[in-house]
């Protein structure tokens, strides 16, 4: 198995301050301050500054909270990072995010476009790495994981489930979920995501 290099993880610093600029934006468009967004994600008002300044890079579990209050995917995010929106994308102009917490890589491999209700992510989790995630961003969004290397133990709204390389499984997300890696070798895997 290829051993993923230092740029491989890290997010790409000029994507890290389009994410947060279009944070900032979000909030903008509805009209809210820090402290209302402070109060539906449990995220610090200081902290949610230094986010949307680009002087912090959000973890896993932050991304997911503020995707959850606006109504966004975390792919969707990420791919809304890009400049323009092509119908073909190669893999090096594909958008990745790292989370500086659990290293937990995922890349947006479809191309960005609003309005469409599909997507697909490639996520790369460590051997050991956990990420949780209160609530889905979008109540009712399909998800089809297809399992590519390592092992992965996965907990949807008090369900469990092991997969390994070539399983996939479907589930529609409104709840909490968990996405642990218990192996000793890193967990890749896809994850196509249907809008409702």
């Amino acid at each position: 198995m290829p051993v993923a290099t230092q740029t491989e993880l890290a997010t790409d610093p000029l994507v890290e301050q389009r994410i947060a600029h279009r944070l900032a934006a979000l909030r903008a468009e509805r009209a809210w301050s820090l402290d209302t967004l402070a109060e539906q994600t449990g995220i610090s008002r200081a902290t949610l500054s230094r986010i949307e300044r680009g002087e912090l890079s959000p973890t896993a579990a932050m991304l997911g909270k503020l995707c959850s209050a606006y109504g966004w995917t975390m792919s969707r995010l990420i791919a809304d990072a890009e400049t323009k929106p092509p119908s073909l994308i190669r893999p090096a102009a594909q958008a990745a995010w790292v989370d500086p917490e659990t290293r937990y890589r995922r890349r947006a491999i479809s191309p960005p476009a609003l309005g469409l209700r599909a997507e697909m992510v490639e996520v790369r989790l460590p051997a050991g790495a956990a990420v949780f995630y209160e609530a889905s961003p979008v109540p009712g969004l399909e998800h089809h994981l297809w399992m590519l290397e390592g092992s992965l133990h996965l907990t949807v709204e008090g369900n469990h489930f092991r997969l390994s390389p070539g399983d996939c499984l479907r589930y529609v997300l409104t709840g909490p979920s968990q996405i642990e890696c218990k192996g000793r070798r890193p967990a890749r895997y896809i994850i196509a995501i249907v809008h409702p």
